[in-house]
C-alpha cells in the first residue's frame, strides 16, 4: 500500500500529498481537488523550507540542542492538524492520538528520507 494510501486510511486523515521539492509535481489522495491539493503542496513546500530554515539557525544558535536536521513538523489549527515530514504532508482532524499515530507512521517510512532534500 502506498504511504499516502496508508495514511487516508487512518481515522481523521482526510488528506494525504506527496510533493516535490522543486515545486514542478505532487500526488495527492484524499478529500480535496486537484487545484486545492495543488496551493496545499505549495504550501507544504513553502512551510518546509521556513522550518528547514529556523532550524538550521537555532542548531547554529545552540548546537547542544539539536535543532537540525529537522524531521517533521506540525502546524495546529482549530479543527485539524497538518504533519508533515520530509516531502510528505498531510491533514488530520484533531481525535485523541490520532496525530501521534500519523507521525508515528510518517517517522516509520520517511526515516530513510534525507534531510537536506528541501535544498
Amino acid at each position: 500500500m502506498s504511504l499516502l494510501r496508508e495514511l487516508t486510511s487512518k481515522p481523521g486523515v482526510s488528506v494525504a500529498i506527496d510533493f516535490s521539492y522543486h515545486g514542478d509535481r505532487f500526488e495527492h489522495e484524499g478529500d480535496l481537488s486537484h487545484e486545492q491539493a495543488r496551493q496545499a503542496s505549495v504550501m507544504a513546500r513553502a512551510h518546509n523550507m521556513g522550518v528547514h530554515m529556523q532550524a538550521a539557525m537555532l542548531q547554529d544558535t545552540a548546537p547542544v540542542h539539536g535543532f537540525a536536521p529537522l524531521r517533521g513538523w506540525q502546524v495546529r489549527g482549530p479543527v485539524y492538524t497538518v504533519c508533515g515530514m520530509a516531502n510528505v504532508v498531510c491533514f488530520v482532524e484533531h481525535r485523541a492520538g490520532t496525530v501521534d499515530e500519523v507521525m508515528a507512521l510518517l517517522r516509520e517510512r520517511m526515516a530513510d528520507a534525507p534531510p537536506d532534500m528541501v535544498y
